[in-house]
């Protein structure tokens, strides 16, 4: 995509030059073509890049400003495309959670909680093993245990896969609920770590078959997982 930004504080041709030259680092910024007599700069890149980045690439004496798109709209389309899907993964499963939940016009919410975290750990499992050593290198970028013992990622990724199975068959539910609650409070706490220090990582959530960024998106994720257990934990107790 190509968009035309307001540029000013040009003021000869070094100084586009500078700015031509200081874009052209950023990356997924493919070309950049900067006037300083129309204070513009036209730059092409392979996804959308937030305003705030172009501007902390730049001097401080040069402002740069949206022109002729609306940046808000860039950003919502561009964080749906980046999260489409996980997004589509949690939709999918919560639809057939509600479905399968619901008898005679009674909702059944233990039962939805229970599929959905079947779903869920099976789903996620599944993306981990198609690239088992890159979702571990991946994780071990983040998490407390995996940066300590590296094949913690390897062994992670089968006890999503036994959580997924005990859900799915109602196995020892005390027992599921107490591993979930417990491995995915240790998982969050990396995945905070990374989100509050802005670290520009990959998230391993999917495996390395899609390239997630580190985000809320994640903590809400793993949040979900341990408030279910817990749910279900007091139910069950």
């Amino acid at each position: 995509m190509t968009h035309t930004y307001k540029l000013i504080g040009m003021t000869c041709g070094s100084c586009e030059a500078k700015v031509k030259s200081s874009l052209l680092m950023l990356p997924n910024v493919t070309e950049v073509a900067v006037s300083k007599d129309h204070q513009t700069a036209t730059i092409s890149m392979d996804k959308h890049i937030a305003l705030s980045t172009f501007q902390n690439a730049l001097d401080k004496k040069y402002a740069i400003t949206a022109s002729e798109h609306n940046e808000t709209a860039e950003q919502a389309k561009n964080w749906l495309a980046t999260y489409k899907p996980i997004l589509l993964i949690f939709g999918y499963i919560t639809t057939i959670a509600i479905i399968a939940a619901t008898h005679q016009n009674t909702f059944h919410w233990m039962q939805a909680m229970n599929i959905f975290m079947a779903g869920f750990f099976l789903t996620f499992s599944f993306f981990k093993m198609l690239d088992l050593k890159g979702f571990a290198e991946s994780y071990s970028m983040y998490d407390i245990v995996a940066m300590k013992i590296k094949p913690w990622g390897f062994v992670y990724a089968f006890i999503e896969l036994a959580l997924g199975i005990a859900y799915a068959t109602n196995f020892q539910p005390l027992v599921t609920n107490i591993v979930t609650l417990v491995v995915m409070s240790i998982s969050i706490i990396g995945v905070l770590q990374s989100v509050f220090n802005k670290r520009k990582i990959q998230c391993a959530c999917l495996g390395a078959v899609f390239n997630l960024p580190m985000s809320t998106v994640t903590i809400i994720e793993d949040a979900l997982m341990i408030a279910m257990s817990a749910v279900m934990l007091y139910q069950i107790v």
